[in-house]
């Protein structure tokens, strides 16, 4: 693994550290000492390798759940129309603790953002708390009926 170059946000990943990611998109709990034997290294070599690439932020370990199992009966995408600096009303929303995921973004919605609550009457606070955001101008809510398909394996090309 490289530095990424100077101003740009990249990392070059070399052929050993896009097999550690790989081994850990699939099974996340995977132990250093497997994915060692997976792809040819020490058990140590692959915890050094590891904590290298948590360090520079290219990966997290997390443990990933079912909101509908834990009580969180709605979810949901909401696209924000907006006026102004973007970057602050997205810092703004980002700062609601129902808001797990939020994109600035080109297109019909200046940003994307998803909602995570317990009931429809918290979806309801929470709409209300972002659009009275400054800078909000509109927004569209899609509610999720089923999830049909969630992945993190996308590789590492």
């Amino acid at each position: 693994m490289t530095e990424p170059p100077r101003g740009r946000g990249s990392v070059q990943l070399d052929e050993t550290a896009k097999r550690i990611i790989e081994q850990l998109q699939q099974d996340g709990r995977r132990s250093y000492a497997a994915i060692g034997k997976a792809i040819g290294l020490s058990e140590a070599a692959v915890r050094q390798r590891v904590q290298k690439l948590l360090d520079a932020g290219v990966m997290q370990i997390v443990g990933v759940t079912d909101p509908l199992m834990l009580g969180f009966s709605r979810q949901m995408m909401v696209g924000v129309r907006c006026d102004g600096d973007l970057e602050r009303v997205a810092d703004e929303l980002a700062a609601v603790e129902e808001i797990d995921y939020l994109v600035i973004t080109a297109g019909s919605f200046d940003i994307l953002l998803e909602l995570v609550c317990e009931s429809d009457e918290r979806v309801l606070e929470v709409l209300s708390r972002i659009r009275t955001v400054p800078g909000v101008v509109s927004t569209e809510s899609f509610v999720y009926l089923k999830l049909h398909k969630q992945t993190y394996s996308w590789g590492t090309r």
